[in-house]
């Protein structure tokens, strides 16, 4: 069976591997039945959240898939390019939207992201209710990262570069998951 998936697009024509099944410029998706990743038995399920940019959430997934390159990440982004970032830097699976969110909450051992995923309207509006809603809701243990940012102040934390707060952000991690 061929590992390739081929589209047409206008006068071109492209191929991609079916491995690299998220195709971020077209938002075109493909999982093949034989080929799709498959979670390892026994890791722990480890959801990564992020929205606009997917930033900070690629740094995490970098982060975590080098220090435990044995655990689940599924990176869930509130877009197509931060859920395409989150790819690139590592992430098993992954997925775009709301309800990715919803469904992605329900199986997750450890949600880590920024704060403002669990605020509404956070983001620039990325973050809707639901989204907040579900985070909040589920069972996993959540780790999250204080930004100062988009009108929301948390009190004692003081101006502190991203780098800083990724590593304290593993360092969490590190305790949830048991290492």
């Amino acid at each position: 069976m061929s590992r390739f998936v081929h589209f047409q697009r206008s006068h071109r024509y492209f191929a991609y591997r079916w491995d690299r099944f998220f195709i971020p410029h077209w938002g075109l998706s493909r999982i093949d039945k034989y080929d799709n990743l498959q979670l390892r038995e026994n890791g722990m399920n480890i959801l990564v959240i992020d929205a606009q940019g997917g930033g900070i959430g690629k740094q995490l997934v970098a982060r975590i898939r080098k220090e435990y390159p044995s655990e689940n990440i599924i990176a869930v982004g509130t877009n197509s390019i931060a859920t395409a970032a989150m790819l690139k830097a590592g992430a098993d699976q992954g997925a775009t939207g709301e309800n990715a969110v919803v469904v992605a909450c329900r199986t997750a051992d450890v949600i880590i992201g920024p704060v403002g995923i669990i605020i509404t309207d956070a983001m620039l509006g990325e973050v809707t209710a639901t989204i907040a809603q579900s985070v909040a809701r589920a069972k996993a243990t959540r780790v999250l990262i204080p930004f100062n940012m988009c009108d929301t102040v948390i009190a004692g934390i003081t101006d502190t570069s991203t780098g800083n707060l990724i590593n304290a952000a593993m360092k969490s991690l590190r305790q949830c998951i048991g290492y």
